[in-house]
């Protein structure tokens, strides 16, 4: 079963700045792009820094403002005066950047877009060049994907070489994307493996869990310690 990454979703036509791109032209690509942040490179390609509409703002903030620095003033207010006054994209990017490798899986891009509070990420190759960029709603792609292509993935990534099972044993719908079971398996542990296994499929939105069981084999595996362990080692 095919794991996505963000190779499989990122955008490779990527709008990017120098760093001596100035001011005004920088807003023109932003609004003639419809994109509201752009990767800033050197000449090698290498990503600087990222410029963002946030970025920008700050001279619209600051607009007629007094420039004199206060001595107590906080330096979110510092940053803000600085970009404020800055002519050209290096002076008003935001840096370090955060950047993501196109072999990262899209569960971790999702947490670093959420943990840096940022709506795209960069993508760079091992010496930190550009090569792509990648934004929330690429992540969302994957839940345009073909139901008939779920349904391959469950019967074949889940169940026959996940679970080791006949794919025919299980009963396997998909329709927009949530995943419909239904059948018997052995035991309680095996219909709860598969349905969390079926979570993690590319594409599925929901699981519907109808399957059924001979044997409820919980209590025995939470008491000799066994079910977390159990679950958590198969999940890839």
């Amino acid at each position: 079963m095919k794991m996505w990454t963000v190779r499989d979703v990122m955008s490779e036509h990527v709008v990017s700045v120098a760093r001596q791109t100035p001011y005004k032209e920088i807003v023109e690509k932003m609004v003639h792009h419809a994109v509201s942040a752009m990767p800033v490179v050197d000449d090698t390609n290498k990503v600087l820094g990222v410029v963002s509409e946030a970025d920008l703002l700050h001279k619209v903030e600051l607009m007629g403002a007094e420039r004199h620095v206060q001595l107590l003033e906080r330096r979110r207010r510092r940053v803000a005066r600085a970009k404020a006054s800055g002519d050209v994209a290096g002076d008003v990017m935001t840096t370090p950047p955060v950047c993501i490798s196109a072999d990262a899986s899209l569960s971790a891009v999702a947490r670093m877009m959420d943990d840096e509070h940022v709506k795209r990420l960069p993508v760079v190759d091992e010496q930190g060049q550009l090569i792509g960029i990648v934004s929330r709603r690429d992540l969302l792609r994957i839940y345009l994907r073909d139901d008939d292509a779920i349904s391959a993935d469950i019967a074949e990534g889940v169940l026959r070489q996940g679970m080791w099972m006949d794919p025919a044993a299980i009963d396997v719908t998909v329709d927009r994307g949530v995943a419909r079971l239904s059948g018997e398996v052995d035991r309680k542990s095996t219909a709860e493996i598969i349905v969390q296994l079926c979570r993690g499929v590319t594409g599925v939105v929901d699981v519907a869990n109808e399957l059924t069981y001979g044997y409820d084999d919980t209590a025995d595996l939470h008491r000799h310690g066994f079910m977390g362990a159990t679950v958590k080692e198969t999940i890839p």
